[in-house]
C-alpha cells in the first residue's frame, strides 16, 4: 500500500491509501478526489487523468510510453513532469508519492 498525495490547482491536497496493483487514476476515483476525470476509464484513449508529478518522483515514476506521450499531446498545460495517472501503476516504492492536478482536463 502506498499513501499518494494528489495537489489540486488550488493548493488542497488530498492524501490517500492505494492498494499495490491500482493505478494512481483508479486511487483517485476510488476515492473520489476532484479533478481526475477518467473519461475512459483508464485505457490511454484520452488526457483526463492528466496529472504532474513532482521532479523527486520522476524516476520511480518513468517515462510514458510512446502512446501515453501521444494522448498527453490532448492534455491540457502539458510539461515535462506531466503523466497519464491511468499510466503509472501503484506499487511500495510510490509510498509518499505527490501529483498535482492541472487546472482544467479536456
Amino acid at each position: 500500500m502506498a499513501k499518494i498525495t494528489y495537489i489540486e490547482h488550488n493548493g488542497t491536497e488530498h492524501v490517500v491509501d492505494a492498494k499495490s496493483g491500482m493505478t494512481v487514476m483508479e486511487a483517485a476515483i476510488k476515492n473520489l478526489v476532484p479533478g481526475i476525470d477518467a473519461e475512459c476509464g483508464g485505457a490511454c484513449a484520452c488526457a483526463t487523468c492528466h496529472v504532474y508529478v513532482d521532479a523527486q518522483w520522476s524516476e520511480k515514476v518513468g517515462k510514458p510510453a510512446e502512446m501515453e506521450e501521444d494522448m498527453l499531446d490532448f492534455a491540457f498545460d502539458v510539461r515535462d513532469t506531466s503523466r497519464l495517472s491511468c499510466q503509472i501503476p501503484v506499487s511500495d516504492e510510490l509510498d509518499g508519492l505527490v501529483v498535482r492536478l492541472p487546472e482544467q482536463q479536456f
